[in-house]
Order: C-alpha cells, then sequence, then structure tokens
C-alpha cells in the first residue's frame, strides 16, 4: 500500500472536526438503531465503511428500505430509497442542530420515518441533537485523509477475520464510542458484565459481554487516547494478560483501559503497515487465547486467499 493510503491523521488539528463526525455518525446509526431488528451484541446498529464513507446499509424502514451513508470524498450526507429516490446534502461548517434537521428532511423525502432517539450515547456530557446548536467546523482535508486510513485499516481487518473459524464480527464502525472493530468469540458463556459504562444502558453492556471475546479496533483519537491507536483487549482479562509479550516493539499495555494499544503512527511508517498490523492482530488475539484456554485447534485457521476455497 502506498503512503496515500496510510496518511497522517494527527488527532490534535482536527480534534472539532472529528467530534462533529461523530456526533453526524451518530446520528445515521440512532436511525438504523431504531429500525433494524436486534443482532447479538448490537451488531444491528453499526455502520460499515465503503469506498466514498460510511453507510448504514440497508434499513427496514419506507418504500421497501432506506440506506443512509456520508460521502467523505464529496462531503455529503446522502440517502436512497428502495423505489428510487434520492437525496443529499452538503457537509460543511455547521452544528450538529442543523446536520439533525437536514437529515429529518431527507428521511421524510425518502419515505422514511423521521423519529429515532435523540440524545447521543458514550459521549460526556450529551446534548440532545436538536439543542446541540454551537457551530461546528468542518475540515474537508482532513476528514477525507481519516477515510483513506480508515479504509486501509478494514482491509487488514476483514483479512485478520478471515483467519478464524468461529463466531466473528463483522468489521464495522460502533458510532457510540466512534471505533472501527472486529471481535472473536470463544463459544464460551463470560461472567455478567459489571455495567456502568458512560452513556451506554447496562442491559446493553451486558449482552455485548455475554460471551469470551478477544475485541480489536481502530480509534481516530479522543477518550483519553490523544492520538490515533489500534486496539485490543479480553473479556474477561485472562490472568497473566497485561504482561503478555504483545508484538511489535511500539505496543503497550494501558492499565487505564486495560487494552493492549498501538499507535497508527507506528503502523504508517512500517514499511509494510499492513504486515506490522496484522503481527499486533495476531499476538494480541494469541495472548487472550492462549491465556484463556480457547481451543484454538477448532477455531484458528489460515488466512483467506482470493479464489481458493478453503481447505477441509
Amino acid at each position: 500500500m502506498s503512503d496515500d493510503n496510510w496518511p497522517e491523521i494527527p488527532y490534535a488539528p482536527w480534534r472539532e472536526t472529528c467530534a462533529a463526525l461523530h456526533l453526524y455518525c451518530q446520528v445515521l446509526g440512532k436511525y438504523r438503531l431504531a429500525h433494524a431488528p436486534w443482532v447479538n451484541h448490537s451488531w444491528h446498529a453499526t455502520l460499515y465503511p465503503e469506498t466514498r464513507g460510511l453507510t448504514t446499509g440497508p434499513v427496514p424502514d419506507g418504500p421497501g428500505g432506506i440506506t443512509l451513508g456520508l460521502d467523505l470524498i464529496g462531503h455529503a450526507a446522502w440517502g436512497q430509497a428502495a423505489d428510487g429516490r434520492e437525496a443529499r446534502f452538503a457537509l460543511g461548517p455547521m452544528s450538529v442542530a442543523a446536520f439533525h434537521a437536514r437529515l429529518l428532511e431527507m428521511l421524510r423525502y425518502l419515505g422514511g420515518t423521521a423519529r429515532f432517539h435523540g440524545i447521543p450515547n458514550e459521549v460526556p456530557d450529551p446534548v440532545r441533537f436538536t439543542e446541540d446548536t454551537t457551530p461546528r467546523p468542518y475540515d474537508a482535508a482532513a476528514v477525507a485523509r481519516f477515510h483513506r486510513a480508515l479504509l486501509s485499516v478494514s482491509h487488514v481487518f476483514r483479512q485478520f477475520r478471515t483467519g478464524f473459524l468461529g463466531k466473528v464480527s463483522p468489521v464495522h464502525l460502533f458510532w457510540g464510542s466512534f471505533d472501527l472493530a472486529v471481535t472473536r468469540f470463544s463459544g464460551r458463556a463470560a461472567p455478567p458484565h459489571p455495567g456502568g459504562v458512560p452513556g451506554l444502558p447496562d442491559p446493553v453492556t451486558r449482552e455485548a459481554y455475554s460471551h469470551q471475546v478477544s475485541s480489536a479496533g481502530f480509534w481516530p483519537g479522543g477518550g483519553g487516547v490523544e492520538e490515533p491507536a489500534f486496539y485490543s483487549y479480553a473479556y474477561p482479562a485472562p490472568e497473566g494478560f497485561a504482561a503478555a509479550a504483545v508484538r511489535p516493539a511500539a505496543a503497550r499495555f494501558d492499565t487505564g483501559l486495560g487494552e493492549f494499544l498501538l499507535p497508527y503512527e507506528a503502523v504508517r511508517q512500517a514499511a509494510d503497515p499492513a504486515a506490522l498490523l496484522l503481527e499486533f492482530l495476531e499476538s494480541s488475539y494469541g495472548a487472550a487465547a492462549d491465556l484463556g484456554r480457547w481451543d484454538r485447534a477448532a477455531l484458528d485457521c489460515a488466512m483467506g486467499r482470493p479464489g481458493r476455497p478453503r481447505p477441509v
């Protein structure tokens, strides 16, 4: 992959734009959440990276289904209905309230239901979308760079996902915490999660962590990690996990978060960014699975290759 596919995305210069984009994603995600039937671990509520940005995928609403998305190349919010109706409006400096109002107007035009929960989740001091009238900047160049990075990361995550025969999540973006994630499951039940995650109802948290997991993801920054970074954690964390030898050397265990972190910049500057990221994903999963006594002989497999059926 070229440097263009792993661009510099320092968090501080686009912090306010990133916060606005996070909340715009929450508005889209809340719409999907209101209409999609519940899937285990809240997989029905997420957004998906695609070539031009992020999308809800088809939502069962309106005239046979509606898809919403953010075009992070053309910088627009867009919607499509199954009857052929299409609409879009430009992304730029605006308030969250203005974005919310324009999206509701677009939904009405598409024949959708312009009603959903109106308070953001998993953000400090949440403000109802309709009342968040503070002007927000929109750094289009920074958004485009983030999108290119997100696509490169998602390609590696999807490759990593193929090396597992057990239950594994899609590669998807959780709009609450604003992280791209992929999660593997051992197949065994986990002890009940204590809950207490700010801005997330305890029943949602407990269902999300109902089974033993090894989860990895990518943040653009924020929430105590003031740089773009990859993470990997286990729930429940097995004894000795924090001291595990996770590679590459730039990875470290953050005791506050209870997760391994790898700076995005270390990946970006590597001779082979994808290989370095895969090393982190594989070694952190290996630590969780070995210490957690997963049945790796039954769960692990070689990574998939284009055009080649998996051997049995």
